[in-house]
């Protein structure tokens, strides 16, 4: 024992070996091997290589690594595109809802604020001073051929003011006029109890609720940016999501809420989430 362990590495590895297969019952040989302990250790390493080798193959150019835990996959990456892009259209979705419910509330509540009001007129103020007035030739022969036209037209030009227009909701006596320094963002008309309270325009109802202050309350948004409140109602004939067309009876006026002093129709314009008078639109009498 002491002399085989004293033999040189190299010597030990390189002393052949025969690996013999024989038939059991007939001790027949059948295959015959010569080996060294060199061999069997470089062909175990080869294979172990190799099998290194092709599973990092497998794993890397073919769809297998989808059902190994950590790695993604062409549909996963897909997916989650898609995912980004739902989260972005629902995110704006949302901010909008967000804003429209914010001018509901502010309608509902009656509150708004002055600069609100006239932070459309602020934006479009010009300095006039920076304007070029000067005329040339071209244009003031121009406006004499045009004059001269108008002399012999017998007919109005069209005018671009009126935007759009509005049905009375209800007839009757005015008995509160609009008022914004009071807070007083409508026009109150009497009417008996139970009168057809009709929508100004086609639009779509956005609310048809119970409120403690203003009683049975219908509110319809109209295509021109425009949205029309209906308070102090006995009862609603319409729901919320309805679409309604001009002159279709909304509710029946009545003595409702809180706030109210009789029998009467509370009515509101709101343009662009501000208050405006219904009178310089609608005649109510």
């Amino acid at each position: 024992m002491d002399e085989k362990e004293k033999k040189p590495l190299k010597e030990r590895l390189l002393n052949k070996y025969r690996l013999v297969v024989l038939n059991e019952e007939t001790y027949e040989e059948r295959l015959s091997y010569k080996l060294n302990k060199l061999n069997v250790f470089l062909l175990s390493a080869f294979v172990a290589i190799f099998i290194i080798i092709t599973t990092i193959c497998l794993i890397a150019f073919t769809s297998i690594k989808e059902y190994i835990p950590g790695y993604d996959s062409t549909v996963l990456r897909s997916t989650a595109a898609q995912n980004i892009e739902i989260l972005d259209s629902l995110s704006f979705v949302i901010e909008k809802n967000q804003e429209f419910i914010n001018s509901i509330g502010a309608v509902i509540l009656g509150e708004t604020t002055e600069s609100q009001l006239n932070q459309e007129a602020t934006d479009v103020r010009v300095d006039i001073s920076e304007l070029d007035f000067k005329t040339n030739l071209e244009d003031s022969l121009l406006r004499v051929i045009v004059q001269k036209e108008d002399r012999f037209n017998a007919l109005e030009p069209a005018s671009s003011k009126i935007k759009y227009v509005l049905f009375s909701p209800i007839y009757g006596e005015v008995t509160a006029k609009f008022d914004y320094g009071k807070k007083h963002f409508g026009t109150d008309v009497a009417a008996p109890t139970n009168t057809p309270v009709k929508s100004v325009a086609d639009g779509v109802v956005v609310f048809a609720e119970w409120a403690i202050e203003t009683g049975y309350v219908v509110m319809v948004e109209h295509s021109f940016g425009l949205i029309s409140v209906y308070k102090h109602n006995s009862s609603g004939l319409v729901s919320q999501g309805e679409i309604v067309k001009a002159g279709q009876v909304l509710a029946l006026s009545g003595n409702t809420g809180e706030l109210t002093t009789g029998p009467h129709l509370h009515f509101e314009l709101w343009s662009e989430g501000n208050p405006i008078n219904p009178e310089d639109y609608i005649s109510f009498e």
